[in-house]
């Protein structure tokens, strides 16, 4: 595993800034999935390349698996981007406002700082839970103040698989917040995962439609309650 410093690519965070810019749609099927309360979410079908099955193939045949990467772009009111990012990074805080968390610490593996992340799912599915390094960067782009947060799931012989729990080993976020020249913040959010288990694709979706406006509301909330903010 690459050290805290160097796990994720200067490139990563570069392309993460430029979205808060100009929005990277073009050149892929985005589609827009919901606008709404100043906050609009394009979705794309994943799909993956699968080795030729036979002798004699040229080209690779490509799979859908039938869930989506989201693209979350929007104006967040009455939070500065500074407390944004605070409270973003903040798991213990973090325990205190989403009712989805059961669990959720981070710890030392060989260097890494790694967190741990179980979530409450409805009976009568099972929990997941989520081993992930995240970092964070301050950037000054242009003279523009932009803060990036990038995660990624990993595995650790530290964290193994628990009996009854889904481990998510498909997980990638994005997240870059700069001040929208009030009191909000400009952000672009980046995300994907694949639960697995028996979950249809398509309740996945649904949830993931209505869930990331909902977190991003529960975020706004969570700001202002902050106690650590100045």
């Amino acid at each position: 595993m690459a050290g805290a410093s160097g796990y994720f690519s200067d490139e990563q965070f570069r392309e993460a800034c430029a979205e808060l810019q100009q929005p990277a749609l073009a050149g892929a099927d985005w589609q827009l999935l919901v606008e709404a309360s100043g906050i609009t979410i394009y979705r794309l079908l994943d799909q993956v390349a699968v080795d030729p099955p036979a002798e004699g193939l040229q080209a690779l045949s490509i799979w859908s698996t039938g869930l989506y990467e989201y693209k979350v772009f929007g104006v967040l009111e009455g939070c500065s981007p500074a407390l944004l990012a605070d409270v973003y990074m903040d798991l213990d805080y973090r325990k205190t406002w989403d009712q989805h968390v059961k669990e959720l610490y981070i710890k030392e593996c060989d260097g890494q700082m790694v967190a741990y992340w179980e979530v409450k799912y409805p009976f009568p599915l099972s929990n997941r839970d989520y081993v992930y390094t995240r970092q964070r960067r301050d950037l000054d782009v242009d003279g523009r103040k932009i803060y990036v947060i990038l995660a990624q799931s990993v595995s650790v012989p530290q964290f193994p698989e628990k009996s009854g729990v889904i481990r998510v080993k498909q997980y990638k976020q994005s997240l870059a917040i700069e001040s929208n020249s009030k009191k909000g913040s400009r952000v672009f959010m980046y995300y994907f995962d694949n639960p697995g288990g028996q979950i249809p694709s398509w309740l996945i979706n649904w949830a993931a439609k209505n869930g990331v406006p909902n977190f991003l509301k529960d975020m706004v909330k969570a700001c202002q309650n902050y106690p650590k903010k100045t």
